[in-house]
């Protein structure tokens, strides 16, 4: 069966409707520069309220910076995109966390030197976008994969069952198109997203 990670949430009703939906995991994004951002302290309260994995969506940030993050939200995994995201994840991992490692599906996109315990996180390259792109990549483009992988960018209920049949990921990550608005979940949507994903 489908893993399922619903991302971008902001609210305690987000939360429980991810975990009533029988999501297998939630997202935070802490990178500001997205409408779906929150802030630590929030961060914190929603995972502490949370029954599922809780991972934390990050940018830029160092090593050292996720690890704080971690321990002040008390979050499972973290997700770290743009710089020093190889050294973020080989942290996270000897601290025991779990680690989705992004990639944007590009042309000569090589990912033979991501240690088998990070889980590749596949999402479509938009410049200057690190996720949320709401647009499915290019299934031409993708390489033959030997190891569980996620599949994120422009999944939603109507189409999330054919990305699994043709593609065959291990998981799905959707955010930007289960919103009635940028930022603004819909409940409905993210029930029929993992109702679908999780009987494809």
């Amino acid at each position: 069966m489908t893993w399922v990670k619903i991302c971008g949430l902001r609210t305690t009703a987000d939360v429980e409707a991810a975990t009533k939906a029988g999501a297998d995991a939630v997202g935070f994004v802490l990178a500001q520069d997205s409408p779906r951002a929150i802030r630590p302290d929030l961060a914190a309260r929603l995972i502490a309220d949370a029954d599922l994995p809780s991972f934390l969506v990050t940018v830029d940030a160092s090593p050292a910076e996720i690890l704080d993050l971690v321990d002040f939200t008390a979050a499972s995994g973290v997700q770290p995109h743009g710089a020093d995201s190889a050294a973020a994840a080989a942290a996270a991992r000897r601290a025991g966390l779990a680690v989705l490692r992004p990639f944007r599906v590009t042309e000569d996109l090589d990912v033979s030197a991501v240690p088998d315990d990070q889980i590749l996180l596949l999402d479509t390259n938009i410049p200057g976008l690190h996720g949320g792109t709401g647009i499915r990549f290019d299934s031409d483009l993708l390489p033959k994969l030997d190891r569980d992988w996620v599949m994120a960018g422009g999944l939603d209920p109507d189409n999330v069952v054919e990305a699994i049949h043709t593609l065959r990921p291990w998981g799905v990550d959707a955010s930007s198109r289960l919103e009635s608005s940028p930022g603004h979940k819909d409940h409905d949507r993210i029930a029929a997203f993992v109702r679908e994903a999780k009987h494809a």
